[in-house]
This record gives C-alpha cells, sequence and structure tokens, in this order.
C-alpha cells in the first residue's frame, strides 16, 4: 500500500484518533482557530466543490448509469440528499440531548442515536478514504492542500460529534471512524468504480461537506473573528490559485 492517497488517508485517521489531545486552544483562541477553519473551509467550496461538482453533472449526463439515467439534474440532487440526510441526522442528534437533559438530566445522545449518527459519518469517511486514491495525478502540494482543507474539516467534525455523545465518541465513535478511513482507502486501492460512479459518490459528500461547514464552520456573530475567517479563506484561496 503506498502512493499519496494512502499516505493522506493515514493523517486524517490520526486527527480522529488523537485530535482530543490536541490541546489548540491553549496557544490559540478555540474562536479564532474555528473562524480561521471557516474561512479555508468555504474557500474550498467555493474553488474546489462547486466546479467540481460542475464537471460531474457534465460526465454523469452522458453516462450510462440507469440508476441515473432519468434525472435531470443528478449532481446537485445528489448532493441535495447528502445534505438533508446529514442534516437530519443533526436533528435527530439534537432532539436526543434535549431528551436526556429533561428525562436524565444528562446531556448526551441516547445509545441507539450515538450509533446512527456515527454509522452516517463511518460511511462518509470511507467515502473519504476511497476518494483519496483518485489523487494520484495532482502534485503533492495539490494533495497537501487538499489534506489540509478536509484536516481542518475534521477538527470540526470531532469538536461537533464529541459535544453530541461525550465519553461514548471518545470511547468507541473516534476508533470507528478512524478505521473507516483506513477501510476506505484500502478499497480504492483494491478496485476502482467507473469515473461516473466515483463522481456520484462524490456529489454525495460534498453535499454533506456544504452542510457541516455552514452549520458548524462559520461561527455566529458572538463567537466569530472575521480577520482569522478572511485570512483562512484569502490564504487558501491563494494558495489553491498559484499551485
Amino acid at each position: 500500500m503506498s502512493g499519496p492517497g494512502f499516505v493522506l488517508a493515514i493523517g486524517l485517521a490520526f486527527i480522529h484518533a488523537f485530535v482530543a489531545k490536541l490541546n489548540i486552544s491553549s496557544f490559540i483562541s478555540e474562536f479564532r482557530w474555528m473562524s480561521f477553519a471557516g474561512g479555508v473551509s468555504i474557500g474550498y467550496v467555493f474553488l474546489e466543490i462547486f466546479p467540481e461538482l460542475s464537471h460531474a453533472q457534465e460526465t454523469i449526463e452522458h453516462s450510462s448509469l440507469p440508476w441515473v439515467a432519468y434525472l435531470e439534474n443528478h449532481v446537485y440532487l445528489l448532493s441535495l440528499l447528502g445534505l438533508l440526510v446529514f442534516y437530519g441526522l443533526d436533528i435527530l442528534a439534537l432532539k436526543s440531548r434535549q431528551h436526556n437533559r429533561l428525562k436524565h438530566n444528562h446531556d448526551s445522545t441516547q445509545p441507539a442515536v450515538f450509533w446512527i449518527h456515527l454509522a452516517a459519518f463511518a460511511v462518509l469517511n470511507v467515502i473519504v478514504g476511497y476518494l483519496l486514491q483518485e489523487l494520484t495525478d495532482h502534485t503533492l502540494l495539490r494533495c497537501l492542500l487538499f489534506f489540509s482543507a478536509i484536516a481542518l474539516h475534521f477538527f470540526i467534525i470531532d469538536h461537533g460529534l464529541r459535544e453530541h455523545h461525550q465519553a461514548p465518541y471518545d470511547h468507541y465513535g473516534r476508533w470507528l471512524l478512524t478505521a473507516a478511513i483506513m477501510v476506505g482507502a484500502i478499497a480504492g486501492r483494491s478496485f476502482h468504480l467507473e469515473e461516473a460512479g466515483i463522481l456520484a459518490v462524490w456529489a454525495f459528500l460534498a453535499g454533506s461537506i456544504i452542510l457541516n461547514i455552514l452549520k458548524r464552520e462559520l461561527p455566529d456573530e458572538t463567537q466569530s473573528c472575521f480577520a482569522s475567517f478572511m485570512g483562512g479563506a484569502t490564504l487558501y484561496t491563494v494558495l489553491l490559485l498559484v499551485i
């Protein structure tokens, strides 16, 4: 097992496994680095995800996939589906926490909701691990830039899942997500889908990424640093345009 995609998968797996040990707030305010991560993610959405979805739409329109042949806007519908699925799961987790606070005075989700939520993110990580294997034609700098955007995204996701599920996430959840990335990476090295199939999977992933960025990574006006947010967006944009 070698190649940039597999190495990046290992790096992302380490983030899920050990991000709780990285006390970033000890040397930079949480609202500043969260704002910076949000800026990078917004740059990633506008300069990477949206153009890729446009390309994917053209490819899938001319594919022979029977399950998308009758749809007019295949890619955008798949992205919308990804957004709706993960928005629904987030609402489910919030409702579960509210129920536990009222009934048991405990601010975490119920076990069934925990496993449903983690299973969905595990599937997402399998997809990420698989798609990383498609980076073989990219330059090293391009791969590192992609890794940085996804890594910051994973930082925020990990923070949100730990807030929802608390101890169960630390005991089981983070290891499940770590393993899921590597399963996807191994699958990506073992077999390959046709391009239209890969782009369809990517479209679903893009919808979930867009939701999580809009919901978790755009800080509100009371917990934000506009300079950090602008700095993250500008830095990512400049680096992407010059490499």
